[in-house]
């Protein structure tokens, strides 16, 4: 096995993203906002103030003991949600702290800015018109979608600007959207629960007839993916703009608001179901949001499979450089065997081992999408600079990852007899020998 790293061979400088000294766009020194205290302190403050005062607010539309149970009944669906997010974003994850953001922004910061709107707008409304039943029903299906998916989008918008590495195509968006939708719905749901169970303690009704059980199955049981949902076409616009080249600065605004607006059509139709007479809010169910769910289920688990397909066909000219084995284009394009890759590692070499194939696998996507993008002129001057260093964290991981992938390829894709391909082959199939390499195509399903 070579023990440095092979050609192709690039320009000497530093290899963690920043620009040569006296390079052109070189920073001389940097602004006060791009420093890491500013950068990550800033966030943080303006989230956990926004926590605080939503849960004041929260807690004094529900009581004490309302704001608690409607806290325990609306935790149910996250973890689900969030699950289902991350296991969408496999491919390529997205870092946790990206994550995070998201759900804080969507359950803090998003969530204060919905409620003191739509109040504000409700007020004023009611206080114009004379009319405060009107008032709520427009500010339920036009005031309501506008603002909390404009304060939900926020968050896409700020991942989308200032973590642009890792906002690449249309499963981010939809990731990072439907996490922070997860949050939002989060702190409604218990503002609704809560409501609720307090209505119940005035009234005295309980069990099943109570209004509390009737939340509940409306918001968590049959429409816990409704906020997701909206705010998922708007990461959906957000990602075909980070497909969209630099230079077609028009797709890259429209389609985001593109998004956003579908977004808002759909949240007011679901919000205004209910004047649709009594079967309303079951008629919008039926007949557009479980449809629209399927659609939208179907496009990302498509998108995961053409990414999938990406990583096959452009590492190989990596593994014709050297800087991979000839199988690891393969095994790194299949799903199971990245998990069979990752088992072996656990089993042989313990927990940390995995964890180093896993982030191998993770550098060899982010590599295999880098080439892409940079086939459709997609990527910027930093390319080779981005490209040495995805390189390098692979070469850095090659001992442990390299036979977990060899192995997980044997499992997968049994050799097929071809000609022998014209770069050596190491560690595959029996080293020291004339080996059986793989063929030209990918010979099993993802």
């Amino acid at each position: 096995m070579a023990t440095c790293p092979p050609h192709p061979s690039y320009p000497s400088g530093p290899t963690d993203g920043a620009p040569t000294p006296g390079a052109p766009g070189a920073l001389r020194h940097a602004h006060w906002w791009q420093r890491p205290w500013v950068r990550y302190g800033a966030p943080t403050t303006l989230l956990a103030l926004s926590g605080l005062v939503i849960l004041a607010l929260v807690r004094e539309e529900t009581g004490t003991e309302g704001f608690l149970v409607g806290l325990g009944l609306a935790v149910l669906p996250v973890p689900l949600l969030i699950a289902a997010f991350r296991w969408l974003d496999r491919v390529e994850p997205g870092p946790w702290r990206n994550l995070v953001f998201c759900f804080a922004w969507g359950a803090c910061a998003a969530a204060l800015i919905a409620i003191v709107a739509n109040s504000f707008a409700t007020r004023w409304i009611a206080t114009a018109t004379a009319d405060p039943a009107g008032a709520d029903t427009l500010g339920a299906t036009v005031i309501a979608p506008v603002v909390e998916e404009s304060a939900k989008a926020a968050a896409v918008l700020l991942v989308f600007l200032f973590r642009r590495r890792d906002f690449t195509g249309i499963v981010d968006g939809v990731v990072i959207a439907g996490v922070t939708a997860t949050g939002f719905a989060f702190t409604e749901n218990i503002l609704y629960l809560g409501t609720a169970f307090g209505t119940d303690q005035l009234t005295g009704h309980t069990g099943i007839a109570s209004v509390t059980a009737a939340t509940f199955f409306v918001r968590i049981v049959m429409s816990p993916f409704a906020h997701p949902l909206f705010t998922v076409l708007t990461g959906i616009g957000f990602g075909i703009a980070a497909l969209s080249a630099d230079r077609r600065p028009v797709r890259r605004v429209a389609f985001p608001l593109a998004g956003l607006l579908l977004a808002m059509g759909m949240h007011a139709m679901w919000n205004g179901s209910s004047a649709f007479g009594e079967y309303g809010f079951f008629a919008v169910y039926a007949a557009f949001m479980v449809p629209i769910f399927g659609l939208l289920t179907w496009l990302v688990v498509w998108t995961r499979q053409r990414e999938l397909r990406t990583v096959r066909e452009e590492l190989p000219a990596y593994a014709v450089a050297g800087w991979l084995t000839p199988v690891e284009p393969y095994a790194l394009g299949s799903m199971r065997a990245r998990r069979i890759a990752r088992q072996y590692a656990r089993r042989h070499a313990g927990k940390a081992a995995a964890r180093e194939v896993a982030r191998y696998e993770a550098y060899a996507t982010s590599l295999a999408f880098l080439r892409h993008r940079a086939g459709r002129g997609r990527v910027g001057a930093d390319f080779v600079v981005r490209e040495r260093e995805l390189l390098d964290e692979l070469w850095r991981r090659r001992e442990t990852a390299r036979p977990a992938l060899d192995h997980a390829a044997r499992i997968t894709a049994p050799p097929v007899p071809v000609a022998a391909p014209p770069w050596p082959v190491y560690g595959v199939y029996g080293y020291g020998h004339q080996p059986t390499p793989y063929p030209a195509y990918n010979p099993y399903r993802s």
